[in-house]
């Protein structure tokens, strides 16, 4: 909300604002496709888990938890690169990245939906089937029935690699940011204490702020998609079906976790979005004061 304020009143963003409100509306995808719907069933609110709504629901899930992460890795990629001196080769690269985000996001999806077809081919609800078969991955009211134990092993490989290769380059990313937020304190120090005071400008100040974000936005998701991917290997290596969906349900918790707690920590950190919601609030306290 706080960023489509933003872009209605100033008519932009700054490429780290849309990648961070791109962010936001994927892991709103995340809590509400999965958590909220699955909520809904287990109470009997909602008849969602035939097989179409297996297919659409692990679909649409799988697909924007994977955007997620590559997202985060954008984000932390772009923040890495915004502190690197003007006029360097990855100066040039920042800004292309800049000038061709929507084609950067465009890619993403393409390659996030080509790379989780397997609920649509092989998932269908439990209803139908009060057995266990082989082969299968219990997600609580839907089973994903793989033709073969090569064909699961294959898609769950694929799915770990997808999120390993991400989360390796964006924890790059991280440890470069905080190794020149160490080294530019250092410089600060040495400079204040040559000069007898001052300090630097704020540009450098909002910079550091970003990149200490990210690294949290970072840190979060290493530690709760870590988590994540080890409870999915781990299913991968039992030879039957299970028939308790427990793994399956800690892994969405995880994973909703973090889709939850990423906002707390770009509203705690961007002043942007704390003012924009404040004024926000103060526009709908102002009416009812008269």
């Amino acid at each position: 909300m706080a960023f489509l304020l933003l872009f209605h009143q100033e008519n932009r963003l700054l490429t780290a604002d849309a990648i961070v409100l791109h962010l936001a509306c994927v892991n709103l995808l995340v809590v509400v496709v999965r958590s909220l719907l699955e909520t809904l069933a287990s109470f009997h609110l909602a008849k969602i888990f035939g097989d179409t709504g297996c297919k659409s629901v692990i679909f649409i899930y799988r697909t924007s938890r994977a955007l997620s992460i590559w997202l985060t890795f954008l984000l932390s990629t772009y923040q890495c690169l915004s502190i690197v001196p003007p006029g360097s080769r990855w100066a040039s690269i920042r800004a292309l990245l800049a000038q061709y985000l929507g084609c950067v996001f465009l890619c993403l999806w393409v390659l996030n939906i080509c790379m989780t077809t397997a609920p649509i081919l092989f998932s269908y609800s439990i209803k139908n089937d009060s057995s266990l078969p082989m082969n299968c991955i219990n997600v609580e009211f839907c089973f994903l029935k793989f033709p073969s134990k090569l064909a699961r092993d294959a898609n769950g490989a694929a799915q770990v690699g997808r999120d390993v290769v991400p989360m390796a380059l964006m924890t790059l990313a991280s440890l470069i940011i905080l190794v020149f937020l160490y080294k530019h304190s250092n410089q600060v120090k040495g400079l204040r204490r040559s000069s007898g005071g001052g300090g630097g400008g704020g540009n450098s100040g909002a910079e550091q702020r970003a990149a200490k974000s990210v690294v949290a936005l970072v840190t979060l998701y290493v530690v709760l998609y870590g988590v994540d991917n080890g409870l999915w290997v781990y299913t991968l290596t039992v030879k039957k079906t299970m028939s308790s969906s427990l793994i399956s349900n800690l892994r969405i918790f995880f994973g909703s976790l973090y889709a939850a707690l990423s906002p707390v920590v770009i509203i705690a950190s961007n002043r942007k979005v704390n003012s924009r919601l404040g004024c926000a609030a103060g526009m709908e306290r102002s009416p009812s004061i008269k």
